[in-house]
């Protein structure tokens, strides 16, 4: 079946990824096809393709070099193997963070998902969910970003919808209260899974991700090691920002996963090469449209295929 799956979905996803591909590959190409030679002139102009396509300076400075290594070894001499090469060092990074959620030895799996307003995490909380719900899973979610009531709403809509039980308390109540009686429930109930929403918007940066440490401490009181996810979701648009925003998170709670949403139509879908190499923090999903369908696995074949 998941091989059914990944065949289906590639062909829509490279119409979904064809802003990405125009916003980089096809730049690309348009710069090296018919070069016979690979001098300095050619690696700046594709330095200035990758850097302004949102992979970063680290990322795009890391596969020139690999790329003039081959070079000044003669292993790379003509415009198609310049082009493989890019690919390969593109799907290298991304490969190396491929990874998938495991449930092994952890019911219910506890997942916390962290990420600023905006960026689609309610959604992707939805969607997950009802995907797990239709894999056979038994799974709660938790409305525990309790100071945007359009959140709770949101939540409520996708369980009713789903047939998925949702933990929630009063507007304006203790976020970490919410999670430690969603965590107590899946463990009274035999849930699978227990996904709990967070604030993205707090009066400032430090409340915020205070909020989040403590939601974290109050969980581990239920279950240990809960969570045992910490999901964060960014936006594919905000390009360099989704890997400053990685950053902060990761260093306040500790980040476990990635879901890249909205790539796609956009052409800054090459950042998600950029949060593979500087972050090293396993991506687990992507987004690519507001169907249910439209959340999915991360595959670095898939997406290098998609895009080249």
């Amino acid at each position: 079946m998941e091989g059914q799956e990944k065949k289906g979905f590639f062909s829509k996803l490279k119409s979904k990824l064809s802003g990405t591909s125009e916003g980089l590959v096809k730049k690309i190409d348009r710069a090296i096809l018919g070069k016979k030679e690979i001098d300095d002139k050619l690696i700046e102009e594709l330095e200035e393709i990758l850097i302004m396509a949102d992979l970063g300076v680290k990322t795009t400075y890391d596969i020139l070099e690999a790329v003039q290594d081959k070079v000044r070894r003669k292993a790379l001499n003509d415009d198609h193997a310049l082009r493989e090469s890019i690919k390969s060092e593109m799907f290298n990074i991304l490969k190396s963070e491929e990874s998938r959620l495991s449930f092994e030895g952890r019911k219910p799996l506890v997942m916390m998902v962290v990420g600023v307003n905006g960026v689609g995490k309610t959604t992707t909380i939805g969607k997950l969910a009802s995907r797990y719900k239709s894999y056979g899973k038994n799974v709660i979610i938790a409305a525990g970003d309790t100071f945007r009531a359009a959140a709770i709403e949101q939540l409520d809509v996708w369980a009713e919808r789903s047939g998925i039980d949702i933990i929630k308390h009063p507007d304006g109540s203790d976020p970490a209260a919410v999670a430690y009686d969603a965590v107590e429930a899946g463990k009274l109930r035999g849930a699978d899974l227990v996904i709990i929403d967070t604030a993205g918007r707090l009066h400032t940066k430090i409340n915020l991700m205070d909020e989040l440490k403590k939601i974290k401490r109050v969980m581990s009181k239920v279950i240990p090691e809960a969570p045992h996810e910490v999901l964060l979701v960014v936006d594919a648009t905000t390009g360099q920002n989704a890997i400053s925003q990685a950053k902060l998170f990761n260093e306040a709670v500790g980040i476990t996963g990635i879901a890249v949403t909205k790539l796609d139509g956009t052409p800054k879908g090459g950042v998600i090469i950029g949060i593979a190499d500087e972050l090293k923090i396993p991506i687990r999903y992507i987004g690519v449209g507001e169907g249910i369908n439209d959340l999915r696995d991360f595959y670095a074949d898939e997406f290098v295929e998609a895009i080249f």
